[in-house]
């Protein structure tokens, strides 16, 4: 079936602006922030979101990048042996003692996420992590909850959520497709 966008381009940078101001303002300001996005689109909206704190606060915040392949549950010895891409992670500074907004596209299961604090406890031990997702979609499988969610669009187990950024789909948009 084919996708159907269910949120356009100004509403997806909206949304991006309203997790900004949010995370300031929780934060009361940007302290410590360290802004971390899970490959491969979280990046892309972390670093959106630190541009848009940037013209906010007027200061540089670090952006790291995450690739939590290889803390993924569902990565086995197997596959390993196969042809598995990582990419690699970036952390721009050091995480000790600092606030973590860690960034991603959809929250489905929680599985990603749980990959992504392990990861990020490979780095130091940081004084907080915040959860920040563009899309919530429901269906935990674990007890992960966001802290900054753009948008909640609730979905059955058979649909699909494609969040399209432009600097790897070529258009921002969010659309949704039922699978058989």
């Amino acid at each position: 079936m084919k996708e159907v966008v269910i949120v356009d381009e100004a509403a997806m940078n909206r949304a991006l602006t309203r997790i900004s101001y949010e995370i300031i303002e929780q934060n009361k300001g940007i302290d410590d922030l360290v802004i971390v996005g899970i490959k491969s689109r979280g990046i892309y909206l972390a670093k959106r979101i630190a541009e848009k704190i940037k013209k906010i606060e007027k200061v540089d915040l670090p952006v790291g990048e995450l690739d939590i392949t290889l803390y993924r549950d569902d990565c086995h010895k197997s596959q390993l042996d196969q042809e598995v891409v990582v990419n690699g992670s970036m952390m721009p500074v050091d995480i000790q003692g600092k606030t973590i907004i860690l960034v991603d596209d959809v929250l489905y299961t929680g599985r990603t996420v749980r990959a992504a604090l392990d990861a990020i406890m490979d780095f130091g031990r940081p004084k907080r992590i915040k959860l920040a997702i563009l899309v919530d979609r429901g269906h935990r499988e674990l007890p992960i909850r966001p802290d900054y969610i753009g948008k909640n669009i609730p979905t059955a187990n058979t649909e699909e959520v494609s969040v399209h950024v432009i600097e790897m789909d070529g258009k921002d948009d969010i659309a949704l497709k039922k699978m058989n």
